[in-house]
């Protein structure tokens, strides 16, 4: 990843966030909690925790929960995002990477050329990837006849 590009992304903040996100995690079923932080072009970070259900379709993930609440607030411009998970009660000791669905969510208002997918051990040990590489091929708005909609 361009460095010059990360300069204006607070890397370890932006962990440090999701941690704490993670902590509100709603996970009776599955018991893997995660959390994520959302950055916006304006660098504002909005938090979001995973949110299980007993019918588990009506479950959220937590990077979906940190875009719906930007989005909900107007914000739809996004330069990254940062994602930490593993089990209920245990130290994160994996790397989770975001669901087909969150990624397909997130192509809808974010350039896959340029946002960044940060996915996190600690805020030491992570791995950065830009959305193109994580969802290849990827179907957005600029797929859709006659869309004006999506990324703005």
């Amino acid at each position: 990843m361009d460095e010059l590009y990360l300069k204006d992304i607070p890397v370890k903040e932006m962990i440090r966030a999701a941690m704490e996100a993670r902590k509100k995690a709603y996970a009776p079923y599955s018991h893997y909690q995660v959390g994520a932080a959302l950055l916006t072009r304006e660098l504002r970070i909005y938090t979001g925790c995973n949110i299980e259900n007993a019918a588990y379709g009506p479950s959220i993930c937590a990077e979906r929960t940190a875009i719906v609440k930007a989005v909900s607030e107007g914000w739809r411009k996004w330069k990254a995002i940062a994602i930490v998970g593993g089990p209920l009660g245990e130290e994160i000791s994996q790397y989770a990477f975001p669901c087909g669905v969150c990624r397909q969510v997130m192509q809808e208002f974010a350039d896959p050329d340029e946002f960044v997918v940060i996915v996190a051990k600690s805020q030491e040990d992570y791995k950065i990837n830009r959305l193109k590489d994580l969802l290849p091929e990827g179907f957005g708005p600029e797929n859709v006849a006659g869309s004006s909609e999506g990324r703005n």
